[in-house]
């Protein structure tokens, strides 16, 4: 990166038209960051395009490579200018008259860089994201000889897989599922006699692409597509290396037009719900995983990896035939992999022995696979083949999303081989679901568990951003999008108490989510009761909103006599109790009953931002009270008085019912019930 901002060659065709000495171009700035010349500026002149102001009639050579004084900052062809010496080896470098003009100047050379000699295990991380290649008759050989337990994932319809399998199917995403015919998954893909070929013509034959040469599991330099074509389509006896292809991005290119990721993937992924629309295609900064063309040829071999981020995948074979390996992403796993993984155990140790099991399944052309999160997997392809699939994140597993990540920065993975701009896509996901539960917006069960991992997350964002170090808060900040989050720290707490609220915790004046603390009792500590520990204690950045005001309704009250049965003694009695609904008179002969009825009613208003919320909360409650009729003597006409069963022998039966409503008329009706029984 410092090469190319101090010093940079070009071809003729690259170079600025612009030679005044009163550029405003810094001499830092690289070249690739100049706007693109107009027509008229681009149209190669013997003045502008192939001289510079030291070349002399007689002088030949190589004048592609230039050079730019560091003071007037005028271009010179190296060739007219130069020593001979190595143009990448200068730092600073001045022409003669500027030079003359101050004898000062002086050209300097880099420094080298140092090199240590201790040995270290040399890793390609652009490999390790999407797995680190080798040889494959190696692996394949440890293979022969390794427990493999043929997979028993489900085989689903297209039209079955969409985000009601995911609302209705508790297993739904917890393991790979295989579609082995695309109708139905509303995707799109080229046709079947889509070729490498097709795909260098679509995207472009002088696209510069990364080639991976699978023996020394290292990066070919100085591929383009049309290059790679013609290699792939020799004949596998006359082809000099194993290679692959496995990051080639599409989106933007004419090729994107043809594919189009399944729907459920479409109906879950974050990028494609929660990044704004506005801050997508050219000339922005976003996460571009969605469209991946993968071209490997036969005996390519893919290592255990786990796709960053642990996001899932969609994975479809448009020719050819792939095996995958995998392993179940359970903690003990999970951590067994991080143990192996950028360790020299990555390099000479079979992952299956360190974990339960390894299990295999084979796809075929036409098939689809999606992988769910964090699945350890590796790749064995054992035909010419041509794949087209993607990455996306999802609400509905973001916990292991979240280890996943911990783990890529526990094994040291660089940034720019992670999930491109997680932390900021986190914040946009998460700055939309508060809104929706400020809507009262309901979600499943498994998103409520997985958005409070992401709460707790974005909440420890805040923290670095509060307390961490300087460099920490800097970089927090950086992943805060300004144009959606205004105040992370109280976004971020908010969202974890409502989240929390939403899951169906109690709080009866909104203190939900702050954190217990501890009190002295005698000089020890004593943990105070949830209840009790909520009361005064406040977010440091968020205070929920009061009403403005709050009006209690007289007390209601009523007695009547009602001839029905106590409770039973069998343990079914609190059903019959609990429906509220349900008419208790029975028959004359029955034992009467006195109810006691009170009714309290309060009313809350408030101004928002859209209007006005008010709240009517009534409160119920009925006491039962059972008196018996005591036996009349012989001879005595007169009743004897009754008395209450709380003075008899039979002991005190009471129920008590109480039933508590409450409705927002922002909303649709919302009634709460509850009912307390005591006997």
């Amino acid at each position: 990166m410092a090469r190319s901002r101090r010093r940079i060659t070009r071809s003729a065709t690259q170079k600025s038209p612009e030679r005044s000495p009163s550029s405003s171009r810094s001499s830092l700035t690289p070249m690739e960051d100049e706007p693109e010349p107009t027509q008229a500026e681009s149209t190669p002149t013997k003045t502008d395009e192939d001289v510079c102001p030291s070349c002399r009639e007689g002088v030949h050579g190589e004048k592609s490579s230039w050079i730019r004084c560091d003071a007037c900052k005028i271009w010179f062809h190296w060739a007219c200018v130069g020593d001979g010496s190595d143009l990448e080896l200068i730092n600073k470098w001045f022409c003669g008259p500027c030079m003359t003009e101050k004898p000062s100047r002086l050209m300097t050379l880099k420094v080298p860089a140092r090199k240590s000699s201790r040995k270290r295990t040399q890793l390609d991380y652009a490999n390790l994201n999407a797995g680190v290649e080798s040889d494959p008759s190696r692996w394949l050989r440890v293979i022969q000889s390794k427990p493999i337990r043929d997979d028993n994932f489900r085989r689903m319809k297209g039209a079955d897989v969409g985000l009601e399998w995911l609302e209705n199917d508790e297993t739904a995403m917890r393991e790979p599922i295989v579609v082995e015919n695309p109708e139905g998954l509303r995707m799109k893909m080229p046709p079947p006699e889509f070729s490498v070929q097709d795909v260098a013509d679509e995207v472009g034959p002088e696209t510069p692409v990364e080639v991976i040469d699978v023996a020394s599991q290292s990066n070919s330099p100085g591929w383009t597509l049309g290059r790679w074509a013609e290699y792939y389509n020799t004949e596998p006896s006359k082809r000099d290396k194993i290679r692959n292809v496995i990051s080639l991005e599409i989106s933007g290119t004419k090729l994107a037009d043809q594919v189009l990721p399944p729907r459920l993937v479409r109906e879950l992924d974050w990028v494609e719900k929660f990044w704004p629309s506005t801050r997508k295609g050219k000339g922005h900064a976003y996460p571009k995983v969605q469209l991946y063309c993968l071209m490997g040829v036969a005996s390519a071999w893919t290592d255990w990896h786990v796709d960053f981020a642990g996001s899932s995948v969609y994975y479809h074979i448009l020719r050819g035939c792939k095996v995958f390996y995998f392993i179940r992403p359970t903690p003990a796993n999970l951590q067994a992999y991080e143990r192996w993984s950028g360790t020299e155990m990555q390099s000479n140790v079979w992952l299956g022995d360190m974990v339960d099991e390894v299990v295999k399944v084979t796809l075929h052309a036409g098939n689809t696979m999606i992988i769910p999160t964090g699945w350890i997997h590796a790749v064995h392809t054992p035909v010419d083949s041509l794949v087209f699939g993607g990455n996306f994140l999802h609400s509905f597993n973001i916990a292991t999303q979240l280890k996943v990540t911990e783990i890529e920065k526990a094994t040291h993975v660089p940034k720019k081989f992670r999930f491109p701009l997680f932390a900021k896509l986190c914040w946009y996901v998460g700055d939309k679901y508060l809104r929706d539960l400020k809507s009262k917006e309901e979600f499943p069960p498994r998103v409520l568990e997985s958005l409070e991992a992401l709460a707790r997350f974005l909440v420890s964002e805040s923290q670095a951003m509060e307390r961490g170090t300087e460099v920490a808060k800097r970089e927090a900040k950086e992943n805060v999008p300004s144009d959606r989050v205004k105040d992370a720290p109280a976004m971020a707490r908010e969202l974890r108490w409502r989240v929390r609220l939403a899951a169906g915790a109690t709080s009866d004046d909104e203190d939900l989510g702050r954190p217990v603390k501890k009190n002295m009792v005698n000089g020890h500590k004593r943990k105070r009761s949830p209840a009790s520990a909520a009361v005064g204690v406040q977010f440091r950045n968020f205070q929920p909103k009061g009403w403005d005001a709050v009006n209690e309704l007289p007390r209601e009250s009523d007695e009547r006599v009602v001839n029905t049965h106590p409770p039973r003694t069998s343990d079914m009695w609190e059903r019959e109790w609990m429906e509220w609904d349900k008419e208790l008179e029975g028959q004359e002969q029955e034992e009467r009953a006195i109810v006691e009825k009170t009714r309290d009613v309060m009313i809350k208003v408030r101004k928002t931002e859209n209007g006005v919320e008010r709240q009517r909360i009534e409160r119920v409650m009925e006491r039962w009270v059972w008196k018996a009729e005591p036996s009349k003597p012989e001879g005595d006409p007169q009743d004897v008085e009754m008395k209450s069963v709380e003075d008899a022998s039979l002991g005190c039966e009471e129920v008590t019912k109480e039933e508590e409503q409450e409705t927002d008329v922002t909303l649709p009706l919302e009634i709460t019930q509850a009912m307390e029984v005591t006997v």
